[in-house]
């Protein structure tokens, strides 16, 4: 009997039923490309736009209204008797037609009103990370930059009319004259926050921290 008859056909794959050397290959599609989201350290580099402090604003903070209230007082003690002076002793010792300068102070007064908010209101702070940035001024802006590591002293000092308004100034101290700054009419907390605040930075500073 041949062993190649056309009966010894049993062993012949069937359709649809995997080869004996391919049986056990799992199936995989090669001609798909890697997943570029499964890469190693894939999405885990810093973005550039998330650096710390990029491109953020310092946080400000305002004076009290305190301030304005007292220096507006002064305002109308001292230009308010100068303006009495003025139209008493010219109208008593030259007549009543003198009296007119008293016109000149309180125009002065009315103007000084009116620039002591907008002065008040130019006044601010911010506590940045490496300096404290002091901005003021109406017509002439100014800006001061203190840098931590260079202040010598920071004192709250408090005078008799701050005392009856409840205010305090921050009177800044550095290596070079130049940065010396001085924040007025701050209340009396918020001064002595501020003046444990920066001298803990300037020492942490100082100290290479």
């Amino acid at each position: 009997m041949e062993t190649g008859s056309p009966h010894d056909t049993g062993t012949a794959d069937a359709p649809g039923t995997p080869s004996p050397a391919t049986a056990d290959v799992p199936a995989t599609d090669t001609d798909a490309e890697p997943d570029a989201g499964t890469k190693p350290d894939a999405g885990t580099k810093p973005d550039a736009g998330t650096k710390p402090d990029a491109g953020t604003e310092p946080v400000w903070h305002a004076l009290p209204p305190g301030l304005l209230t007292m220096r507006r007082l002064l305002l109308v003690v001292w230009l308010g008797l100068l303006t009495l002076a003025t139209a008493l002793v010219p109208g008593l010792l030259a007549g009543p037609g003198w009296g007119a300068f008293a016109v000149l102070p309180l125009a002065l007064l009315l103007w000084g009103w009116v620039m002591l908010e907008r002065n008040w209101r130019s006044w601010r702070y911010a506590e940045r990370a490496d300096d404290l940035l002091i901005s003021r001024g109406v017509l002439w802006h100014e800006e001061t930059v203190v840098p931590y590591g260079r202040m010598q002293l920071v004192e709250v000092t408090s005078g008799p009319v701050e005392r009856h308004f409840g205010l305090a100034s921050v009177q800044l101290h550095t290596a070079a004259a130049a940065t010396d700054a001085t924040i007025p009419g701050l209340d009396p907390d918020e001064a002595e926050r501020l003046r444990d605040r920066l001298t803990e930075l300037g020492e942490a500073r100082s100290a290479g921290l």
